[in-house]
């Protein structure tokens, strides 16, 4: 079964390519990719070649784990039917290349009981489920207390930002650097470091990937603080030891979310509870694929981009 899909041959080595399906089984489904998201995260450090090590890593590789589309085909054990709109976290179904993530195909076969059903009306915004899911995995949970400080406003901090307003706790602050991201705040504070005076955070969640923060983070925790690191850090982490010894620092590293947390925050979304309105700042037709990366991942005012497969044979 033939498909189109964003094949990563190298570092930058991007492009449009024709790759062959697997035969799907009776646990697959079949499913048209309508719109799939691109991760300033981790695609990123494919795309550039700064990735360390990670399991299923090779090239030439599909990446994607933002998708979502219409179910085409099901097998008889899937419980699913054709015409269901799902969110798809990538599939490992290509012929020839690795699956990592996978998502970034206008027709893949994944294994149904990877995918959710979702609302067909939610479009574009579909595919916003994996990082939404990550945010609430974050900060959901017994033992785990809500942001005080989140830093980086990108998708990723406005997320948990809203999710915390949304549990009805007291709005974070958060930190950005970059002007173009500044804006966009939905009932809570967004400032520079340098003009924020607190150093009594009781938790603050990095979502910026910098692990040069350490450091200043520590200093702005109260003793006891907690620190949870929810980006993604290509180098290995390091902070000076006497500070975070006087202050009782806990470092907690935030892993990926769960199936429990896709349905819960699918029903957040639902019930009006979490918007995705304003996430996605940038949309682009699958055939300019290899611009498209370049824009999400070197403009900053590029919150999240799109790639729409719909036009795509």
């Amino acid at each position: 079964m033939p498909t189109q899909a964003v094949l990563l041959r190298g570092p930058q080595d991007l492009s449009l390519s024709d790759v062959t399906l697997n035969e799907p089984s009776a646990t697959d489904i079949v499913v048209d990719i309508r719109h799939s998201g691109i991760s300033t995260g981790t695609e990123k450090l494919f795309w550039s070649g700064a990735m360390p090590p990670f399991p299923g890593m090779g090239y030439p590789l599909v990446p994607g784990y933002e998708a979502a589309g219409e179910v085409v085909e099901a097998g008889s054990q899937t419980g699913f039917r054709r015409g269901e709109h799902v969110f798809v976290p990538g599939a490992n179904c290509y012929d020839g290349a690795f699956g990592l993530f996978g998502g970034a195909a206008s027709r893949l076969v994944t294994d149904a009981s990877r995918v959710t059903r979702i609302d067909p009306a939610m479009g574009a915004s579909g595919a916003l489920l994996a990082l939404a899911a990550t945010a609430r995995h974050a900060m959901a949970g017994f033992g785990k207390a809500l942001p005080e400080l989140i830093v980086g406003h990108g998708v990723l901090g406005r997320l948990m930002a809203r999710l915390t307003v949304a549990a009805g706790a007291p709005a974070p602050t958060v930190w950005e650097i970059d002007p173009a991201r500044m804006d966009g705040a939905q009932d809570y504070p967004v400032c520079r470091p340098e003009d924020d005076p607190r150093r009594d955070y009781k938790t603050i969640y990095d979502a910026s990937g910098n692990g040069a923060l350490l450091d200043d983070l520590v200093g702005r925790i109260a003793k006891g603080g907690e620190i949870v690191l929810a980006g993604f850090y290509a180098a290995p982490l390091q902070f000076a030891f006497p500070p975070a010894f006087m202050k009782e620092a806990r470092f907690r590293v935030a892993a990926e979310w769960d199936r429990d947390d896709l349905t819960a925050t699918r029903a957040l979304i639902e019930t009006g509870a979490l918007s995705l309105d304003g996430l996605i700042t940038h949309q682009a037709p699958a055939t300019e694929a290899p611009n498209a990366y370049r824009t999400a991942f070197e403009d900053p005012a590029c919150l999240k981009m799109i790639l729409n497969w719909e036009t795509v044979a």
